[in-house]
């Protein structure tokens, strides 16, 4: 590889993160900044928060889509590679950027909602924690961090087995750059239907970054649920192992079965059916 090429390939990988950083830190901006109102702030409700993620989710694909397919979640960038063929030497860039991204973004909500957050919780407890990182069961239910773990693995191979199949031009993609609204529609259903027992993370990044956020201005016991139990690693590990899981069951189920794609017919428009 010339000196020229290694500097354009330099520069592609620095936009591609750099897609990645703003994504997520869109998706964030949406997502503890709703959590954050209804929590603390007192407006809204559960809807409100499944509707704002999703939309978050949709945002963030648009902004990064074009530069770096805008994974905006490790658990995405490791199924790509793992089953599309991704480039290994990315997933750790990429889950820095996004990491990144998610932890600037949740900054910006500590700092701007500072005043609700010290009328609402004085002692900043895991009563406004919730608003930066997922607890079992939302802080209250009783559910351990194993029941979470489980929920976190089944959730995100949800999220997963969806977007391979949203993404599949070989199977019924959405048209008209449509495929990002459908995205934030897939985010907003697992929150409706699977957010009672781990708050649906479904992605390391989402929790993680903001978890480090809240700790490093306040939140003293950040990394513990309720119970006392060391539980950061949930969100973390149970989501990465439901991606693979979900791209797994996609593959197995419905990928093999696909047409595979011929020679393009001389005079045919090129199509997602082609």
């Amino acid at each position: 590889m010339s000196e020229q090429q290694r500097d354009v390939h330099r520069t592609g990988l620095i936009g591609e993160l750099s897609a990645e950083f703003a994504g997520t830190m869109v998706l964030i901006l949406f997502g503890c900044g709703v959590v954050a109102q209804v929590v603390a702030g007192g407006l809204g409700n559960h809807d409100s928060i499944a509707w704002a993620w999703g939309f978050g989710v949709t945002f963030g694909v648009y902004v990064a889509g074009r530069l770096s397919g805008a994974h905006i979640n490790p658990a995405v960038t490791l199924s790509l590679a793992a089953f599309k063929g991704f480039p290994w030497a990315k997933v750790v860039p990429y889950t820095l950027a996004q990491t990144a991204g998610a932890f600037v973004a949740a900054l910006l909500v500590r700092w701007n909602y500072t005043e609700v957050l010290a009328h609402a919780d004085p002692g900043h407890t895991l009563k406004t924690q919730f608003v930066f990182s997922t607890l079992p069961g939302n802080g209250s239910l009783p559910v351990s961090e194993w029941g979470a773990l489980r929920d976190q693995v089944i959730g995100t191979a949800i999220l997963m087995l969806l977007l391979f199949a949203v993404t599949d031009l070989l199977n019924t993609p959405p048209g008209a750059n449509l495929a990002a609204v459908v995205i934030g529609l897939i985010v907003v259903a697992i929150g409706m239907a699977w957010g009672t027992d781990a708050g649906y993370a479904i992605n390391p990044a989402r929790d993680f970054g903001p978890r480090l956020a809240s700790f490093l201005t306040g939140y003293r016991g950040a990394w513990r649920d309720q119970y006392g139990n060391l539980y950061f690693w949930v969100p973390i590990v149970g989501p990465l192992v439901g991606g693979l899981l979900g791209a797994a069951l996609y593959r197995i189920l419905i990928g093999r079965f696909l047409p595979v794609p011929g020679p393009q017919e001389v005079g045919r428009t090129p199509s997602a059916e082609t």
